[in-house]
């Protein structure tokens, strides 16, 4: 049964995680309770070695609709949820989920259909990939409601999109459909919706299937983490962790290679 303030369930199979945002009654809008469970809920999944994909999704044909609104306190509203946060506080809650997310060491992505809006998209864009469903719509929302957007988030959608088109999503707090945010990088594959499951699933299975030590390096280095110190400290797992020397037996025998190395 669905907690009145929503909830994030974990799912696990075959060496992949789903984390699936469940707020139907308020488009899988995010409460403070939901931003702080993130963090611990990734804390655990990073931890479990049999984890090596992370998929993020929302419940019944919607993404998320960003932070529940009606869960903060403004200076206009006599009558506050017990307990919410102000705007600013609650923004703090976001930002802690984004940057965890972000900092998840394995493959991440983001399962997009309906609305990935505003907290929404600040979720996708800080997973490492997003597959949408062709009926997505996304949009970053701030300026509909005065607010600062976190310049950590400023600067990661800039990293991805590029400066013109954050500033488009930032300025108009306009939506896109899924093939413009296609075409600008905000997802990285469009398919009808009642292919997007069997395109997830099969992807899945060939980021569980290939060298988590490749992966957990190349996204060190892709973000921007690939100082001296880090290379080195790859260079050393490479030559003792076996991937490389199972990765070309496996080449040469023919073969889909068994790599064992785990974060």
């Amino acid at each position: 049964m669905e907690s009145a303030e929503g909830t994030l369930d974990t799912e696990r199979n075959n060496g992949v995680a789903t984390v699936t945002i469940r707020h139907t009654a308020k488009r899988n809008a995010m409460t403070p309770a939901m931003w702080r469970q993130l963090p611990v809920v990734l804390g655990a999944l990073a931890a479990d070695t049999s984890v090596r994909v992370l998929l993020l999704t929302g419940a019944d044909g919607t993404f998320c609709a960003g932070a529940d609104i009606s869960t903060l306190r403004t200076a206009t509203d006599g009558t506050p949820p017990r307990d919410a946060p102000d705007a600013p506080d609650a923004q703090g809650l976001a930002v802690a989920a984004e940057e965890a997310l972000a900092a998840f060491p394995k493959p991440t992505l983001a399962v997009v259909r309906g609305h990935c809006v505003g907290g929404g998209c600040q979720l996708a864009a800080a997973c490492d990939l997003r597959f949408a469903a062709e009926d997505a719509l996304f949009g970053v929302t701030p300026a509909k409601l005065g607010v600062v957007y976190p310049a950590t988030s400023t600067e990661r959608l800039v990293r991805l999109v590029g400066p013109s088109t954050a500033k488009y999503l930032l300025f108009s707090a306009e939506l896109i459909g899924s093939e413009r945010a296609l075409r600008c990088g905000l997802a990285d594959e469009v398919h009808p919706g009642g292919e997007l499951d069997r395109q997830v699933a099969d992807f899945a299975a060939v980021l569980a299937s290939r060298s988590q030590l490749t992966q957990a390096a190349a996204k060190e280095f892709a973000d921007g983490r690939g100082d001296e110190a880090r290379v080195a400290h790859w260079r050393r797992e490479s030559a003792a962790g076996g991937d490389l020397a199972e990765g070309v037996g496996a080449f040469l025998e023919r073969r889909p290679p068994r790599f064992a190395w785990s974060l």
